[in-house]
């Protein structure tokens, strides 16, 4: 997104509304902000009720206006850029009632802090292809991993969300996702002792105390939890255990 003569639009217009506040001022304001509010909203909303989020985040242009202290250091540009976006993350985070694994989750936060780093170094906002290299994903991958929670997670192409280089012993995005689709066709009780004694890292008697069961019980249920787990991965096109093998002889 290429935003500096923008933002300068944008600084001037301000500069004329602090001057003469009045409807032809506020809406070159309005004006020179559309496309700062634009870029948030499809960015946050992966595409998603767009118009809505654009009206949330003009919500945040006004109390940017309102609030702005011209005599500090910052500039109007990055101050609404706070404000719009604020509004915007704050309308998405409440709309999000759907569940995502935790790596997408994890990465959400992650070009959180992305984006709001480099708009205070840079009075800018960042390209989604700035906010892939930091997050070491492909840039295709930005937008589906920014809309997860906004809707179903069935409706989000995984399929376009990678990793863009691979880290020793760190599973990539892809492979977490193909662990989490895996990990759904468990049942209850796989899923808890699968979970105790590979992530809580349990042993099998104090998972049986924990959940009522025997020794023998617990094995049984983690070796056909394992079994179900290994099956759905070797059956998917980026199974985890062919990369790490593949990595493991380089």
């Amino acid at each position: 997104m290429k935003t500096r003569s923008h933002n300068q639009c944008l600084n001037e217009a301000y500069e004329n509304y602090f001057q003469c506040a009045n409807e032809h001022s506020l809406r070159q304001v309005m004006e020179s902000a559309t496309g700062l509010i634009r870029y948030f909203a499809r960015l946050y909303g992966g595409g998603c009720n767009e118009e809505d989020l654009f009206q949330t985040g003009s919500l945040g242009l006004m109390k940017a206006l309102q609030n702005y202290d011209p005599r500090k250091e910052t500039s109007f540009v990055t101050y609404a850029s706070y404000a719009i976006m604020g509004e915007i993350r704050h309308l998405v985070r409440k709309e999000s009632s759907y569940y995502s694994p935790g790596c997408i989750v994890e990465l959400q936060h992650k070009a959180d802090q992305v984006i709001d780093e480099y708009t205070k170094a840079q009075g800018d906002v960042p390209t989604p292809a700035y906010i892939a290299h930091k997050l070491k994903i492909k840039e295709e991958s930005v937008m589906e991993v920014m809309k997860a929670g906004f809707v179903r997670f069935e409706e989000i192409d995984a399929s376009k969300i990678h990793s863009s280089t691979y880290e020793t012993f760190r599973l990539p995005i892809e492979d977490k996702l193909t662990l989490y689709n895996a990990f759904k066709k468990l049942t209850d009780i796989q899923k808890k002792v699968v979970h105790m004694l590979f992530y809580r890292d349990m042993t099998q008697q104090q998972v049986a105390d924990k959940l009522g069961m025997t020794q023998k019980q617990v094995s049984r249920v983690k070796a056909h939890g394992v079994q179900v787990l290994r099956q759905n991965m070797v059956e998917d096109d980026h199974a985890i255990s062919c990369k790490i093998e593949k990595r493991a002889n380089h």
